[in-house]
């Protein structure tokens, strides 16, 4: 641009800046945006190209990609929990409920219980789904990974701690029984409430799930007698499927992290 045109440009314009610019035109509609955000959340497991299959817009991957995320919709992993029927969660949110007001010196006086199993293979494929960055969608059935309960089976242990005092751990060879779980509980947990007790520890209550072994005859009789005579009691309404709800879980953790690290 020569000094003259810029000079007449100027007169015109009151102003050197250039004027903007509106870019490319959209290739998409309102209409079709609104259908492919809908598409999306309807269809949260498919992959980009399945997607563009399904809207079945004169539109590439990247502009599908790109009018989601103006909804803020991207992929994320969907997350893994247990498929809880309604019943189910009920009992779990008015077990919440209850113990919401639970401080840390109260939790410190539970003891944690439970066993796990080391499986070889514990990685598995992730799932990723469309979804807003909202609780709400990110816990929506159809965004979650069920979990599956068995596996490529190694080793059972069963192990407890309450605070910062870690309990035994135990290795349990084939399937377990009423019968084998008394017998773990008599040889390794009533020794270390009687140790917590020794250090005037007082109060305890020992946490457990909900599983067959748990609340069967033979551990009911067992649990009836070891309450009297070792001093603790059992907390006796644990929701079902309710393993995330015990703290020993974040200690399974970061156990099996470490062996497969």
């Amino acid at each position: 641009m020569n000094g003259v045109q810029f000079l007449m440009r100027f007169k015109s314009r009151q102003t050197p800046n250039n004027l903007s610019r509106h870019g490319r035109l959209r290739i998409t509609t309102k209409a079709q945006d609104k259908w492919i955000i809908n598409a999306a959340e309807t269809n949260t497991s498919v992959p980009f190209a399945s997607l563009q299959d399904i809207i079945n817009v004169p539109a590439s991957t990247s502009t599908i990609q790109r009018r989601l995320h103006e909804d803020l919709i991207r992929k994320w992993r969907a997350v893994k929990r247990t498929l809880l029927t309604k019943e189910c969660a009920k009992k779990r949110l008015e077990w919440g409920l209850k113990y919401q007001h639970y401080t840390s010196k109260d939790w410190a006086k539970i003891a944690w219980s439970d066993k796990s199993t080391i499986q070889k293979d514990s990685a598995c494929q992730q799932v990723w789904v469309f979804r807003h960055q909202t609780k709400d969608e990110k816990y929506a059935p159809q965004n979650v990974q069920g979990k599956a309960r068995d596996g490529d089976v190694h080793q059972m242990v069963w192990g407890c701690f309450m605070g910062n005092k870690l309990g035994p751990i135990v290795s349990i060879d084939g399937s377990i029984s009423g019968d084998i779980y008394t017998t773990v509980l008599c040889d390794n947990l009533l020794p270390y409430l009687d140790a917590l007790a020794s250090d005037g520890v007082t109060g305890i209550t020992l946490q457990q799930d909900n599983a067959c072994i748990h609340t069967c005859k033979k551990a009911k009789a067992f649990f009836n007698i070891a309450m009297t005579e070792h001093r603790f009691t059992v907390m006796d309404d644990k929701p079902p499927y309710s393993p995330d709800m015990n703290s020993i879980e974040n200690l399974w953790a970061h156990l099996k992290l470490e062996l497969h690290r």
